[in-house]
């Protein structure tokens, strides 16, 4: 899922300055379930703005709501009535979301009110771990569906660094665990440590972001 957290509250601030009619918009998918832009977290946002600004801009109306994707025009196209009455509007959605919004309504002031940070899960609660960096050619068939991109911090395709210790990243070892002895005790354990006898190129970065922004294109179920 993509994980998010909320920006902070000045950022916000800056954003509305001089704004008396506000909608802020939930995402009840991904940054839903990280517990930074669902119904809940629409909620509390907009009661902290209605204290924040409770004597700058006392008469400020705050209009709350949620739909179940916002990267998805259908599920944004109860929002124009209200889109159309406010001033701004402050998404919490995934930057992905933001953009879908501002493409849909054209004529609106569209805010961010998170930051995205990747793709990931939750590893316990209030906790959320990258896991993919979407880099457009996935590697996890070579080396036991653990991805060296991503959770390596040097993203080392041919053995760890001379910075692992006791299992443990030296980039932060309290929290990190060195990937390649993640990849070496789970090929261990499936009885195909020979793959890593095999010697990987350089990473072809090109279908990460060659050329602008990626396109993916079904012809089958094009009409």
């Amino acid at each position: 899922m993509i994980v998010a957290e909320r920006k902070p509250m000045a950022e916000i601030l800056s954003f509305i300055q001089g704004v008396n009619r506000l909608l802020v918009v939930g995402c009840d998918t991904c940054v839903a379930v990280c517990l930074a832009g669902g119904a809940k977290e629409v909620a509390v946002l907009s009661a902290a703005l209605r204290l924040a600004l409770r004597e700058r801009t006392p008469a400020l109306e705050i209009i709350e709501r949620s739909v179940e994707r916002q990267c998805e025009e259908e599920f944004n196209a109860p929002l124009a009535e209200d889109i159309a009455k406010v001033e701004a509007v402050l998404s919490m959605a995934c930057g992905v979301g933001v953009q879908t919004l501002a493409e849909q309504f054209p004529n609106a002031l569209i805010y961010p009110a998170l930051n995205t940070k990747f793709m990931g899960r939750p590893e316990t609660t209030g906790i959320w771990a990258e896991r993919c960096l979407g880099c457009g050619d996935c590697v996890l068939g070579r080396f036991g569906g653990i991805c060296p991109i991503t959770r390596c911090s040097k993203s080392l395709l041919n053995g760890p660094c001379g910075g692992s210790s006791n299992g443990r990243c030296e980039v932060d070892p309290e929290h990190l665990e060195c990937a390649w002895q993640l990849i070496y005790d789970r090929l261990s354990r499936l009885g195909q440590l020979e793959r890593l006898y095999a010697i990987e190129p350089p990473k072809d970065w090109r279908p990460a972001h060659d050329g602008g922004p990626r396109r993916v294109t079904r012809e089958d179920l094009r009409p």
